[in-house]
């Protein structure tokens, strides 16, 4: 949605900033081992660029999911821009933008989707929330291989505390963002990752440092 452009930030609930602690982190870890995702824990941003470069796959379609994660890692730039990987927006980019079909459906299933989450409990759910809901799908079941880049700050107890996260903290950050170039943003659509059915199909790399929403 479009808006009039305005500096004039919404607050932002900064507690859901810090890094979660060691003990924490594991437990995460742990929760998501449990629930068949391939978990990774590093102690760098950098490091979690590096791995994820040697996760990924030079011959399947990689499509970044918008997220500030993938941006701030430079992991956005490795796979759209610099001629390694198979890129799906670079598919995207000769796409006509009032299209907004062929869009959606190009991005729907891709090979590889690489992305992020706004929330990881301690018990290994994850929960990620989209105005559109584009990257809902691909997440879900649409993408073959699925690779997350999840900071310590998203570490929380439990399933209220990452809903409360969503609202009280990404929600505004993205807002904030997003007012500024004349748009808004909204809860449009959550997903609550459970469990992976598929054994390797999905890999969360956890960063002991924080990065995005």
């Amino acid at each position: 949605m479009t808006i009039e452009a305005t500096t004039d930030p919404l607050p932002v609930d900064q507690a859901f900033a810090r890094p979660a602690d060691h003990e924490a982190i594991s437990r995460a870890a742990k929760g998501l081992s449990e629930r068949n995702y391939t978990t990774h824990v590093v102690d760098t941003v950098a490091d979690a660029r590096a791995l994820v470069r040697d996760l990924l796959p030079r011959d399947k379609a990689i499509f970044t999911a918008n997220s500030e994660s993938v941006r701030l890692s430079g992991l956005g730039a490795d796979i759209d821009e610099g001629g390694e990987f198979v890129s799906v927006r670079a598919r995207l980019a000769g796409v006509d933008p009032a299209d907004i079909r062929a869009q959606i459906t190009i991005g729907a299933t891709p090979e590889v989707i690489l992305g992020s989450v706004h929330a990881v409990t301690e018990d290994g759910l994850l929960v990620v929330t989209s105005f559109t809901g584009s990257q809902l799908g691909p997440y879900a079941a649409g993408a073959e291989q699925v690779v997350y880049v999840v900071g310590a700050q998203k570490v929380v107890p439990d399933l209220d505390t990452a809903l409360r996260r969503v609202r009280a903290h990404s929600l505004p950050l993205v807002r904030n963002v997003m007012r500024e170039r004349g748009m808004d943003s909204a809860v449009g659509k959550t997903l609550i990752l459970e469990r992976e059915f598929l054994s390797d199909r999905a890999t969360v790399v956890l960063t002991r440092e924080a990065i995005g929403f």
